[in-house]
């Protein structure tokens, strides 16, 4: 139900035609009405244009919400890390794909509206969807000069207006409204798009709980393993890049990719998205931010690194586990919006659901357990050839206590770190660089080779022990919100 309303008191909203909505539910729904007929009426406008119509054409607009905050609860009221608002006021946000995020929204505003008193508004913000992130094909099949006649008469995506600011703790500089979300329409459509790009997969596809590798035979375990679950009924269906989507009982919908995505995603989808996606990111950190950067705006409830990595340790041997709770960042993509001085934690959550997943996979216990598993500082670097300076590094691990090395942890932690996403890591010994044992073709033994398909169950058992803490509202951690934060999770 919504009711015509001029809008809230407190004045200076960045949008119009604003309408009261009784509830959540109310508010997600003309949310959809206004975006998927904004989007029509830009499809219909371009099929114009490119039969050569050239003519004026209104400029659509993303869906607005709002709500006006009377009175808040006290702090007790609930031990959630999001969903309140600091002080009376009014908060929004410009909203985009609605139908993707419905489930999410809705979730978001009865968290909030349960604690908070308020009014819903939903309305038309002053944000013009860019053609191309409405029209995919626009400009696609144009020539230069139609590509410059198409930017006279739509607008294209604005760069400046898909920032972080919000997210990295910036000022806020929405007219007379604070954050309600850590993004805006126009950064999440800028993901949206980014992630069909480097994933080949759609962002609907995507589930909750994501794992990254850096290694193919990750990959091939994750397809073994899914179809498995997919025949005994644990899962709705098995999607592959290229939209190569396979139910129980039925063949694959198509052929696979002859030629894969920079990052393929795989997923396996269950029910209000609470299934597995893994990615495999390739070897990097400027991967793993840019992965990470994408996801992010479909707000995961985790995401774990499951990759492999140099021992630093004499002790340590080929296929031993290193869980890090500690991060030398020598990665240096996000220096400029993390600074070093700003401490990356551990989240306590993450680190129990893996410790207990490696025990109960391999069935260890006491110290051989501890024989196989260890925790330290995991150094990122961005350097694959650090060995060769390792003369001007030795007193930096050393200082670090570091025993362990690799190229993506760090960043995927500090990414998840600015975009409040529990992260952890959880790595298998590949090589011990200062040991003798180097990656060479054929080098791994048996004893290491066997550890793919157990490293990859444990990330799998780790993400089905935070499934539970999400659903029981234990996982996200109160050490990742800050004292002004938006409400949405």
């Amino acid at each position: 139900m919504t009711t015509a309303s001029h809008g809230p008191k407190y004045g200076g909203v960045p949008a119009t035609e604003l309408v009261r909505c009784a509830s959540p539910q109310a508010a997600i729904d003309l949310l959809i009405e206004l975006y998927e007929l904004a989007i029509a009426r830009i499809e219909q406008d371009f099929e114009r244009f490119a039969k050569g119509d050239i003519g004026e054409y209104k400029k659509q607009v993303y869906p607005y919400l709002c709500i006006e905050v009377e009175t808040v609860t006290t702090p007790s009221h609930s031990t959630l890390a999001f969903g309140k608002i600091p002080r009376p006021g009014l908060y929004g946000t410009t909203i985009t794909a609605p139908r993707l995020f419905r489930t999410y929204l809705i979730e978001q505003l009865e968290i909030l509206t349960a604690n908070a008193k308020g009014d819903l508004y939903v309305g038309k913000s002053h944000t013009p969807i860019p053609l191309t992130f409405a029209v995919e094909r626009a400009a696609a099949q144009m020539n230069a000069a139609q590509r410059i006649e198409l930017a006279r008469h739509f607008p294209l995506p604005r760069l400046d207006a898909a920032h972080d600011t919000i997210a990295d703790g910036g000022r806020w500089t929405g007219a007379g409204t604070g954050p309600l979300s850590l993004f805006s329409a126009e950064r999440v459509d800028y993901s949206l798009h980014r992630l069909r790009h480097y994933t080949g997969t759609d962002p609907q596809d995507f589930q909750s709980f994501v794992l990254f590798t850096n290694y193919q035979r990750y990959i091939d375990e994750f397809i073994d393993y899914g179809l498995k679950e997919l025949e005994a009924g644990r899962a709705v269906r098995f999607i592959e890049p290229g939209g190569r989507v396979t139910e129980k009982g039925k063949a694959p919908s198509r052929p696979p990719l002859t030629k894969m995505p920079q990052m393929p995603a795989y997923h396996l989808v269950q029910e209000g998205g609470d299934g597995i996606t893994l990615v495999n990111i390739g070897i990097g950190p400027s991967n793993a931010k840019n992965i990470t950067d994408h996801i992010a705006v479909l707000r995961p409830h985790v995401w774990i690194m499951v990759g492999h990595c140099g021992g630093l340790r004499a002790s340590q041997r080929l296929g031993d586990y290193v869980l890090a709770n500690a991060y030398l960042r020598d990665d240096h993509v996000l220096d400029s919006v993390l600074p070093l001085a700003i401490p990356v934690p551990t989240i306590a959550e993450v680190q129990l659901a893996l410790a207990q997943a490696v025990g109960d996979v391999t069935g260890l216990k006491g110290t051989v357990l501890k024989g196989r598993l260890r925790t330290g500082t995991v150094v990122t670097t961005d350097d694959r050839n650090w060995e060769l300076r390792f003369g001007e590094l030795a007193t930096r691990f050393n200082q670090s206590r570091a025993i362990a090395i690799d190229m993506e942890s760090a960043t995927l932690a500090a990414n998840g770190y600015r975009f409040r996403v529990p992260y952890g890591t959880l790595l298998c010994v590949s090589d011990r660089p200062l040991h003798g044992e180097i990656k060479l073709p054929g080098m791994a033994d048996a004893f290491y080779e066997e550890r793919v398909s157990q490293h990859l169950h444990i990330g799998i058992k780790a993400l089905e022990f935070m499934r539970e803490s999400a659903r029981a509202g234990t996982l996200h951690s109160r050490k990742l919100r800050s004292f002004t934060e938006p409400a949405f999770r």
